[in-house]
C-alpha cells in the first residue's frame, strides 16, 4: 500500500470537487474519502476503496460516522453485515428524531 498511497488510489476526481485532488493525502483523510465514495460514488469506485483501503479499514471507519444519509446506511450495514445499531449516525439518529420526515 506504500507505492499505492504515493501515486494515489483509481478513484475519480470529480468525487473530490470541493477539494485539491493532488494535496488529498489518502491515509490521513481516509475517513472523508470513504464517505465521499460511499455517498456519491459508483460500484467501481466503491471496490476500489475496498482494494485500496481494505474492508476491514473501511468498516472500522464507517461506524463511527456521525452522519450518513439512509440509503447509505442501509447499504453499508448490509454490504459489510453490520447491524444498524454499531453506527454512530444510526444512534444519534435514533436519540435525535425530528417531527417530520419529507
Amino acid at each position: 500500500m506504500e507505492a499505492a498511497q504515493k501515486s494515489g488510489p483509481d478513484f475519480p476526481k470529480n468525487l473530490f470537487w470541493d477539494t485539491d485532488f493532488d494535496q488529498i493525502d489518502w491515509a490521513i483523510n481516509a475517513p472523508y474519502v470513504i464517505e465521499r465514495i460511499l455517498s456519491r460514488g459508483t460500484w467501481k469506485d466503491f471496490k476500489n476503496m475496498l482494494t485500496f483501503y481494505g474492508e476491514d479499514m473501511v468498516k472500522k471507519v464507517i461506524v463511527q460516522f456521525r452522519y450518513l444519509d439512509n440509503r447509505t446506511l442501509s447499504f453499508s450495514s448490509t454490504y459489510f453485515n453490520i447491524p444498524l445499531e454499531q453506527f454512530r449516525c444510526y444512534n444519534f439518529k435514533q436519540s435525535n428524531q425530528s417531527h417530520w420526515e419529507f
